[in-house]
């Protein structure tokens, strides 16, 4: 059994940032390929942001780019994603998502456990 626990989530004013994180439990972390997903309000699931078992490629959505960074320390089972220069339109429930893969995945049908989710609210 896997667990995904989110945590960083909260209001902050548009320009501001946020840094989410995920931490894993219940089985080797440091093999698999992570992402982060969100779901706004009215809409459906998106990707964000995903990142290979050893941190060393990410890719992230159009909407992000340049924007968010994610990362990982595998020597603590976390995966990180720091959100600067943020916009209203990042509101939603965020969620962080593991695969069986070495390889990054953008897909949510590729990824096998997910986290609770945590509110992310940029007021404008």
């Amino acid at each position: 059994q896997v667990q995904l626990v989110e945590s960083g989530g909260g209001l902050v004013q548009a320009g501001g940032s946020l840094r989410l994180s995920c931490e894993a439990s219940g089985r080797t972390f440091s093999s698999y390929s992570m992402g982060w997903f969100r779901q706004g309000p009215g809409k459906e699931r998106e990707f964000v942001a995903a990142i290979t078992s050893n941190g060393g490629s990410a890719v992230y959505a159009d909407s992000v780019k340049g924007r968010f960074t994610i990362s990982r320390d595998n020597a603590k089972n976390t995966v990180y994603l720091q959100m600067d220069s943020l916009k209203p339109e990042d509101t939603a429930v965020y969620s962080c998502a593991s695969t069986l893969r070495m390889a990054i995945r953008s897909q949510p049908r590729d990824y096998t456990y997910w986290g609770q989710g945590t509110q992310v609210t940029v007021s404008s």
